[in-house]
């Protein structure tokens, strides 16, 4: 009977209640507590949204469909867990129940399709030092941001949601990911491009006239972030004569606090207030299309694996 492939999914992870926001900020603050003020604000977002985000069911449901795919497509059968940077279960945590469990090989995916040093290569590490002096051997897939499957599902929600504003010589897509600190860019960080990357690929499908970049929900830190960030970049589009946007938040793979309350509410009340017609392409959750394609990187790493 062939060993089977291990497949680690890492995501982000959400607080489960709002009596557990403290200890969710705290942990990504590295043990250091909010202050009252910003510990307030993000209840304030959550409770906009319904009080807790969707990100963490979301989650399961995209790694429950990833390993159908994979356990169906005829090749090595696979066992898929799920890992959460910042909630339970944590990456460390089930890295050690792999091994627990025997497994000796693991493909790892981070659910972003954008690779960065500050994102990415983060999650990497929380799995590399869980399974350093182990027999398991990790495989981390960097990125998946130009997969031909990927691209065609985000190509479709663009179509769709251009096609409602009836012309696309009248709309601009704005694609947006994640705003990161701004010294990424002294180390070459490739995260800005390959947004730039997915965006044009999918222009280029669509032969869309008129695209652009943006970056949204950026931390409050003192330092600097990628920019322009969306709101400013929406003031910016109204000052220049347009009047119709699409945003294809193309960095993020779920609905969670940075699509349902940054662009559905926040980017939304700014747009209300600029006289701009604003449209968000539909986040790709479980899309089994979406899911399909996440099988194929998987596989596609694995091959690379066995030829190493």
């Amino acid at each position: 009977m062939t060993e089977p492939l291990g497949v680690l999914v890492m995501a982000y992870g959400t607080p489960r209640r709002l009596q557990d926001v403290e200890a969710y900020y705290t942990h990504i603050r590295r043990g250091r507590k909010p202050t009252p003020e910003l510990l307030a604000d993000l209840i304030r977002r959550y409770e906009a949204i319904g009080g807790v985000s969707p990100l963490n069911e979301i989650t399961q449901r995209q790694a429950e469909g990833l390993a159908d795919w994979l356990n169906r497509d005829g090749g090595r059968p696979c066992k898929v867990y799920l890992g959460m940077k910042h909630t339970a279960p944590f990456i460390g945590d089930i890295v050690r129940k792999m091994t627990d469990d025997g497994i000796r090989e693991a493909v790892t995916l981070v659910l972003a399709p954008h690779y960065s040093s500050m994102s990415v290569a983060t999650y990497q590490r929380a799995a590399d030092e869980a399974a350093a002096g182990t027999n398991l051997r990790l495989w981390h897939v960097d990125s998946w941001h130009l997969h031909p499957r990927f691209l065609n599902v985000l190509t479709e929600r663009v179509r769709t949601a251009v096609d409602a504003h009836g012309n696309a010589d009248s709309v601009t897509v704005l694609f947006t990911a994640h705003s990161l600190p701004e010294r990424i860019l002294k180390f070459g960080d490739p995260y800005p491009q390959q947004l730039r990357e997915t965006g044009l690929a999918v222009a280029e499908k669509l032969n869309l006239p008129h695209i652009d970049f943006a970056w949204q929900s950026a931390g409050r830190t003192n330092e600097r972030w990628l920019g322009p960030d969306i709101l400013e970049k929406l003031r910016a589009l109204r000052a220049a004569g347009h009047r119709n946007v699409v945003v294809c938040a193309a960095g993020f793979v779920s609905d969670h606090l940075e699509v349902l309350y940054d662009i559905d509410i926040e980017a939304q009340a700014v747009a209300r207030e600029l006289g701009l017609r604003l449209t968000r392409t539909p986040s790709l959750n479980d899309d089994p299309e979406f899911l399909r394609a996440l099988a194929e990187v998987v596989r596609q790493r694995a091959a690379a694996m066995n030829h190493a």
